[in-house]
């Protein structure tokens, strides 16, 4: 498993848009070093965040993934893990410790006893709204300008495209 995720990111990588596509300018060195600054401001931001509402990053990700990345159906461990890139064990672990913090149940699956259903409490569902709507906050007054003068400033200099 592990040698088939490293052979198809080499893929990916290999099948990137060639360097000699595009001339690079320190412009565009500029914005991608901007761009990524923005990203992790954010992310130390939304950090501090879940730490205030004590929980780790991972956590924090976990309960927004269990919430929102998940459609259509309810959440699994395995969906889990595949929305923070970790294993299935290491997500077993993580969704233990957010049970035991009364964050999340776990509810089987009618059709499948095999399947377990991962859904939010009344208090995981109160902490992320809090940090959701802090994050959303935060977006809205510092990384979502910043970051449309980035894509602005990509996209003029024929530089790397949004994806559609």
């Amino acid at each position: 498993m592990v040698q088939v995720k490293k052979a198809q990111r080499a893929t990916a990588v290999r099948s990137a848009p060639s360097a000699a596509t595009h001339t690079m300018h320190d412009s565009d060195y500029a914005a991608l070093a901007q761009f990524r600054y923005q990203i992790r401001s954010f992310l130390a931001f939304s950090e501090a965040a879940a730490a205030k509402q004590g929980l780790t990053p991972t956590q924090h990700q976990a309960l927004l993934g269990i919430k929102g990345f998940v459609r259509p159906g309810p959440a699994t461990v395995g969906d889990v893990a595949r929305f923070l890139l970790i294993r299935p064990h290491s997500a077993v672990e993580l969704i233990n410790r957010l049970a035991k913090l009364g964050l999340v149940s776990r509810v089987a699956d009618p059709q499948d006893a095999r399947r377990v259903h991962l859904k939010l409490t009344r208090k995981g569902e109160q902490k992320l709204r809090a940090l959701s709507q802090r994050n959303l906050q935060e977006l809205r007054r510092a990384a979502s300008p910043a970051l449309d003068r980035l894509l602005r400033s990509f996209r003029e200099s024929g530089g790397p495209k949004p994806a559609r």
